[in-house]
């Protein structure tokens, strides 16, 4: 019941706070009578595939499955891969398999036997005589930079004790007391007192007993959130994003509102990116250290729209279905970022809810805070609420 109050709570503050630009943007694209260039496409497909579950590549040690929803594609294949890029070592294209077509709902099938274990994958998706590879865009795991899917065994990148990590509730939202962290900037400080290694990363958030210059007089990261009563962490976007480059060494910056991969955390801030499995565990391992502390997780999440938009795997996949358009050609420009996503539609609504889910269950997060939220239908919002409304409060 806590873990209920938590979740409805956050989304309904940000609910509240949203609710004029909800209305404003509702009006000017007309959702109420769902007016928009392409609010019917593939809408056929959709209303069969939305109770299709494991979308993605979902593993066991006897056999691997993939699903992936692209209606009226001519050919869909999965591409395994060694490695996650080209540039590393023993790199190489294992195979090459054909996906089954279900004619009914879109969606694409294909069950490959055996222990596929941290092999990357893409699909090829053929349309109108033209194939492109994409990343899957339900994967749970990627290679650096986010270019291939991972075939990810979940169970084994939790980190010692996770099964007894337990979301940090509260009985109603105003107990929160938040503060909003950006995960590089939180430690990169030369200052910061956090070991060399661990600096504007993930673990920093487990490292206690950190004073500025290690002096030990003045408390740094956890210990001073711990020290000024902070028990709500919001971390700014830490899903995969675009603009960093994870292989290099090179001092980079971004807010991190670019997504590429929602399912995914950020490889920049992993020990190591070109490891699939790595930024999992280092993520858990985070949570794991702050609920430990007493301090709830809140996810400042980008589901608005995404980095690119003809080359996103939203789009490779599906065209055209997951973003308004005015026109054959014209997007929408609800975020001013060039696009927006449909939320209303059926497909949409069912990718951001698992996703929601998803973080919420394997990641234990326990709170979401929504960018840009005025580009959302109201209805849509209120069902993903439901949806974490049901999960397990004895998480």
């Amino acid at each position: 019941m806590k873990l209920r109050k938590l979740l409805c709570g956050i989304l309904v503050f940000v609910l509240l706070i949203s609710s004029v630009s909800i209305s404003a943007f509702a009006e000017e694209l007309d959702l109420a009578e769902s007016s928009y260039y392409n609010q019917n496409l593939y809408e056929n497909y959709a209303a069969q595939a939305k109770n299709e579950s494991n979308l993605g590549a979902v593993y066991s040690p006897s056999s691997t499955s993939f699903k992936v929803w692209a209606p009226e594609a001519e050919s869909v294949s999965v591409r395994l891969y060694s490695t996650g890029t080209d540039s590393e070592s023993g790199a190489k294209t294992i195979d090459t398999k054909s996906m089954s077509y279900n004619s009914t709902s879109g969606i694409w099938t294909l069950t490959l036997s055996g222990d596929h274990k941290n092999q990357y994958y893409t699909y090829l998706v053929k349309r109108e005589g033209t194939t492109k590879e994409t990343v899957d865009p339900y994967a749970h795991a990627v290679g650096a930079n986010g270019d291939r899917g991972m075939i990810v065994d979940l169970k084994s990148t939790d980190p010692e004790g996770w099964d007894k990590d337990k979301h940090v509730l509260f009985d109603n939202p105003g107990q929160a007391v938040v503060w909003e962290i950006h995960v590089r900037d939180f430690s990169i400080s030369a200052s910061s007192g956090v070991s060399d290694e661990n600096k504007g990363k993930y673990l920093a958030f487990t490292e206690g007993n950190t004073t500025v210059n290690g002096e030990g007089k003045i408390a740094t990261c956890v210990d001073y959130l711990v020290e000024h009563n902070v028990n709500c962490v919001q971390l700014m976007p830490i899903e995969d994003f675009a603009s960093v480059d994870e292989t290099s060494d090179a001092p980079q910056f971004n807010w991190g509102y670019d997504p590429k991969n929602y399912n995914v955390p950020d490889g920049a801030y992993s020990s190591d990116p070109y490891n699939g499995n790595t930024r999992i565990t280092e993520f858990k391992m985070l949570v794991q250290a702050l609920h430990d502390r007493g301090i709830s997780v809140v996810m400042d999440v980008v589901y608005n729209h995404t980095f690119v938009l003809e080359g996103s795997p939203l789009s490779l996949t599906t065209p055209k279905y997951y973003y308004r358009m005015s026109s054959d050609k014209d997007y929408c420009d609800g975020t001013g970022l060039g696009n927006v996503l449909s939320s209303e539609k059926t497909m949409t609504s069912k990718f951001i809810s698992e996703s929601l889910c998803y973080w919420a269950n394997e990641y234990h997060i326990d709170g979401f805070r929504f960018d840009l939220m005025g580009c959302f239908d109201t209805p849509n919002l209120a069902k993903w609420r439901s949806a974490l409304d049901q999960i397990d409060s004895r998480i």
